[in-house]
């Protein structure tokens, strides 16, 4: 089948989502064909992701023309209790490709976790 990605095998430490959502933040008109072919999707998988990160209110998009422009949510938190109180700006911030000082941001994401305690209490 012609234009679906070769699937990755083994495991990964980031999810489909956290890449779609990091696609997304490099270019908010990005098109599904191209989230597709960079996070190794295919377009419906992306579609199904991009769909539960709105109906989350993690991201939201307005339509121009023919093309929908993104909206991510930079102030929503994370939603496993192991990360809990972090951003999802954070996250991206260590993610997008175009971040310039990807070094302070590592640096934010550590402090933030120091200021946490790991049992929840």
């Amino acid at each position: 089948m012609d234009g679906v990605p070769e699937p990755h095998t083994g495991w990964t430490f980031l999810t489909n989502h956290a890449r779609v959502l990091a696609a997304i933040a490099d270019n908010p008109d990005v098109r599904i064909r191209h989230i597709a072919a960079h996070c190794r999707l295919t377009e419906r998988a992306v579609q199904k992701i991009i769909a539960e990160l709105e109906g989350d209110g993690y991201l939201s998009h307005v339509r121009e023309g023919r093309t929908n422009i993104y909206r991510i949510e930079p102030g929503k938190l994370l939603r496993h209790p192991a990360e809990a109180g972090l951003p999802v700006a954070a996250l991206l911030a260590l993610l997008i490709h175009d971040e310039v000082d990807r070094g302070a941001a590592a640096e934010q994401l550590r402090a933030t976790r120091q200021r946490m305690p790991l049992d929840g209490g």
